[in-house]
């Protein structure tokens, strides 16, 4: 059945609307139907738009369908589906106050990410030029350089002296730059 050739009997004065309201799950889809051309208008009063007004109707009616065992019998079924259809509207236009137009991709093209391939490849051989250090150097390196302890507090967990402790650290550091082909400016 399409929006406009929907029953029109039932006016804002019927039963569904009544004290009473709808006490027959038979009368539901009666009832529902007859309310979809003043759910068509308001829809069109919100959105100004023919194809949005009938896309808020269809969301409405699919979730007063979804949620029919929530209508309450005895109450106001017309300001039941009106809420979800403002509610749906008041969504939609939040969804779209986060969206972007981008109809010949100028922003999408603007979008850029770098790569992560090349610092995972980094990051892999350093970890293995780390594991080729002598322990002690490797300890060194990492008290001082990942750590950031200073010299003083290395030799001291070390328990070396600190002219040890300087010397590890400068040659884990030459080895490193060796294994990951970087230049030393000594």
């Amino acid at each position: 059945m399409s929006l406009s050739s929907a029953p029109t009997e039932g006016g804002p004065d019927s039963a569904a609307d009544a004290p009473g309201g709808i006490v027959d799950s038979a009368d539901w889809r009666e009832a529902v139907t007859a309310r979809v051309p003043s759910l068509r208008a308001f829809a069109w009063s919100l959105s100004r738009n023919g194809a949005d007004a009938d896309d808020l109707v269809q969301d409405t009616l699919t979730k007063a369908w979804i949620y029919r065992h929530r209508f309450q019998p005895g109450t106001n079924l017309r300001a039941w589906l009106f809420t979800i259809l403002r509610n749906a509207w008041y969504s939609s236009v939040a969804r779209r106050r986060r969206e972007v137009s981008d109809e010949d991709g100028q922003h999408a093209a603007r979008l850029t990410a770098e790569g992560s391939q090349e610092w995972s490849v980094e990051l892999a051989a350093l970890k293995d030029a780390l594991d080729d250090l002598p322990p002690e150097h490797r300890e060194a390196i990492v008290m001082v350089g990942a750590a950031g302890l200073s010299y003083e507090e290395a030799a001291e967990i070390a328990g070396c002296a600190l002219g040890t402790i300087k010397s590890r650290v400068n040659r884990a550091r030459n080895r490193l730059a060796e294994a990951m082909d970087i230049p030393r400016g000594d």
